[in-house]
Formats: structure tokens, C-alpha cells, sequence
């Protein structure tokens, strides 16, 4: 019993350094400060952007930044082809990229989710049917699927979310119905299956909470590939369209650019590439939060 007592007392404090190790985590700070300031220019774009993302002004055209105008109005990263400030766009821009990805992802993952649990828990005739679908779907490249919608549906912001549903869901789908297979043929489930408990009940008490994390890592890792999704339709010019500022359609606008107002294209990327690496190491840190088996006692010395 000693024995015993000293092992758990062991693994507690393990437990317990670890946790204090992952708060401490310099990467899953960093993602968490990047998407924070991310989230909050979004939601308070109207009162911290500097100036109208919308009002042109051809007499200061692709000023470089930390320009100040006749008047006294500074323009930090310089302005367009139009005049507008880049800075108030690149602010704005971010509440359409974040809008389309916190959106996209909770949709094609509830879809993902469901369709997983049925095929994997039901197998038969709706398991072949789903996996075959899911084949088909990853045997098209995603920007190509992406576009033939987009021109078919027209370029809006709903249909973008649309389209990014119904092309990420298939990931989703692969991986429960592999998590499913693998928890259904597990002692608890056949008990609960032993006691009476309906399918329903099952699935919902008993298999959904065992995947639940592995589906909240996939979600939040997720989150770059919809924002890089969504920069790219928009670059391509089917995503959302001017003058609705957005980083992708910046970043197409500025490539004509390059050579004589390098701060358009090159401040565009710069903010999807920060964003996406936030969002990486954000989900990073919470796959190594969540990871079962990190938590297990042989991965203690005790």
C-alpha cells in the first residue's frame, strides 16, 4: 500500500509539473497573444483603426508607411493605389478571415463528427457509402473543388463558408470513424451495451466524450488551413470582393505593385503568415494539453 501511495503521490506531482510546464509554454503564450490581439482588432476594428478602411484619396496614393499628410494624419504602414490606409484595411480585413474560419470550422466539424460517429459505430452499407464518399472528396484538390463552387455559386461570404464546410468535413470524418472503431470494441462500451443502454446513449455518454479532444485539437489546428483557405480564394478574386477589404484580396491588389509600393502585398503576408503561426502554435499547445496519452502513468518514471 505504501508502494502504492508513494506511485500516485509520484504521478500527482508529475501531473502537477506538467501542467505548470505547459502553462508556462513560451510557444502557447506567444499563439495565445497573436490570436488575441487578432480576435479583439476584429471585434473592435470600428474604434481602433485609424482611419476609414473605405475612403479613397488619389492625391495620397502608395505613400510608404509612417507617412504624415498635410493635414497632420499619420498613416503608420503608408497607404493603396487608392489612397486608403493599410493599416485600417489589414484591422478589417482580419474580422473577414477570422469571421470565415471561427465559422467554416465549427460547421464542417459538426458535420465531420456526425457522419464519423454513424460511419463507425453502424459500419454496413452507410460506412462504404460515407468512406467512399470521403475518397472521392480528398482524391480532389482542395483549391480546385474550392473554385469550381465559387464560380458555380457566385462570390459572397456565405457561399465562401460554404464551400469551406463542405470541402473540410471529409477530415473530420476520417478521423472519428478511426477513434470510433477503435473505442466501440472497448470493455465500458460492451458493458453499456451488456446493461441495455440504447445506441443513442452509447454514442453520446460513452464514445463522444472519449474523442472529444482529439476532435477540439483537429478543430483548432484547423484554423490556419481555413484562414490560408479563405487569403487564397480571395486572391484568386472568388472570394470576398472589393471594396471590402480582406488580406487575401490585399494581397492580390499590392503584387502590381512590388517593385514601387512593397508594403502592400509584403505587410498582407506578413499578417496572414503571423496569424497562421499563432493559430499553429496555439493548437499546438493544446494538442500536448490534451493528448491522453501524455496523462498516462507510463509515461512517468514511477
Amino acid at each position: 500500500m505504501a508502494a502504492v501511495h508513494i506511485a500516485r503521490a509520484g504521478y500527482s506531482a508529475a501531473g502537477v509539473q506538467r501542467r505548470r510546464a505547459l502553462a508556462l509554454s513560451t510557444s502557447g503564450t506567444l499563439g495565445f497573444v497573436i490570436m488575441t490581439v487578432a480576435v479583439l482588432g476584429a471585434l473592435l476594428a470600428p474604434w481602433v483603426s485609424p482611419h476609414n478602411p473605405l475612403v479613397q484619396d488619389i492625391n495620397q496614393r502608395l505613400q510608404p508607411p509612417l507617412w504624415v499628410n498635410a493635414q497632420g494624419e499619420r498613416y503608420l504602414l503608408g497607404t493603396d493605389q487608392l489612397g486608403r490606409d493599410v493599416l485600417s484595411r489589414l484591422i478589417y480585413g482580419s474580422r473577414v478571415s477570422l469571421l470565415v474560419a471561427f465559422t467554416s470550422v465549427p460547421l464542417s466539424a459538426l458535420l465531420g463528427v456526425l457522419l464519423g460517429l454513424i460511419s463507425g459505430y453502424h459500419l454496413g452499407f452507410a460506412d462504404e457509402f460515407l468512406m467512399r464518399l470521403v475518397d472521392i472528396q480528398l482524391a480532389i484538390p482542395f483549391i480546385l473543388l474550392a473554385l469550381a463552387v465559387m464560380a458555380v455559386l457566385g462570390p459572397s461570404l456565405p457561399n465562401l463558408i460554404i464551400v469551406l464546410t463542405v470541402t473540410t468535413w471529409v477530415h473530420y470524418a476520417k478521423l472519428v470513424r478511426g477513434e470510433v472503431l477503435s473505442v466501440r470494441e472497448r470493455d465500458f462500451v460492451t458493458a453499456a451495451f451488456a446493461l441495455g443502454a440504447t445506441h443513442s446513449r452509447i454514442i453520446l455518454r460513452h464514445i463522444l466524450p472519449n474523442i472529444l479532444s482529439t476532435v477540439i485539437v483537429l478543430t483548432t489546428l484547423n484554423l490556419p488551413r481555413m484562414i490560408i483557405a479563405e487569403a487564397g480564394v480571395s486572391f484568386l478574386g472568388l472570394g470576398i470582393q472589393p471594396p471590402t477589404p480582406s488580406w487575401g484580396g490585399m494581397l492580390s491588389e499590392g503584387q502590381e505593385y512590388v517593385w514601387t509600393a512593397w508594403w502592400l502585398s509584403t505587410l498582407a503576408g506578413l499578417t496572414i503568415s503571423l496569424t497562421v503561426l499563432g493559430a499553429n502554435l496555439l493548437g499546438d499547445w493544446l494538442r500536448d494539453a490534451l493528448d491522453p496519452r501524455l496523462r498516462s502513468p507510463a509515461r512517468s518514471r514511477w
